[in-house]
């Protein structure tokens, strides 16, 4: 039951994600390259956020419940910061890169509970903003439309504070996943995605559909 369990949540929650992979990632050894930098900033960020909380707490040293929650509240709008100028920062990099890279490109168990289970979907909410957020804020940044990247973090800071709420996840998950939502949209549009390409695209594969299921006479 525990494996079942594990192999649940984690596909409830890394599903569309490894779908994007490979789909979008795994065939294009450049796209690899950009996937594993991106997630070496993302992790220096959080070691970063983590070690300066600890010395927070460290120095705090205190066993108020109040105090230890407003240390925490302080851990993740700082994380939140962070991740947004190493976000900033993996951009800038890029751009110096550009002509390198294109260089490079040429050649025993309870039962799972009802928490439990909102908690895997609050991560499949996480993991798909990041990448909706890294669009939005790369575009941004290159057209110097510097108002996007503020209303990046600020909706990231928003979801992170939305954790606050847990496991009270009735208060958190469903103004996440509306946000995960309208920022989706935004990357589709972002992205130079349009309603017509969309329904072409759906078009295309319903008629691919009926092709593939015509039994033959």
């Amino acid at each position: 039951m525990t494996t079942a369990v594990f192999i649940g949540c984690s596909f409830i929650a890394f599903g569309p994600v490894l779908a994007l992979c490979v789909c979008t990632i795994a065939a294009e050894p450049l796209s690899l390259v950009f996937l594993i930098t991106g997630g070496f900033f993302w992790l220096v960020s959080l070691l970063l956020s983590s070690l300066v909380w600890f010395i927070a707490v460290q120095i705090g040293g205190s066993n108020n419940a109040s105090v230890k929650k407003n240390f925490l509240i302080f851990g993740v709008v700082f994380s939140v910061l962070l991740q947004e100028v190493f976000r900033f920062a993996y951009y800038k990099l890029l751009k110096k890169a550009n002509k390198g890279l294109m260089t490079v490109s040429q050649e025993e168990t309870i039962p799972i509970s009802v928490r439990q289970l909102s908690y895997a979907f609050m991560t499949l909410a996480i993991v798909p903003l990041h990448v909706f957020w890294g669009i939005v804020f790369f575009d941004a940044c290159e057209k110097k439309k510097w108002w996007a990247p503020a209303l990046v973090i600020l909706s990231h800071l928003l979801v992170s504070g939305l954790t606050f709420l847990n496991p009270q996840y009735d208060g958190s998950l469903v103004p996440s996943y509306i946000i995960m939502m309208l920022m989706g949209t935004w990357a589709f549009f972002t992205a130079g995605g349009s309603l017509r390409n969309l329904k072409l695209c759906l078009m295309c594969r319903d008629k691919d559909f009926l092709l593939a299921n015509q039994h033959p006479r």
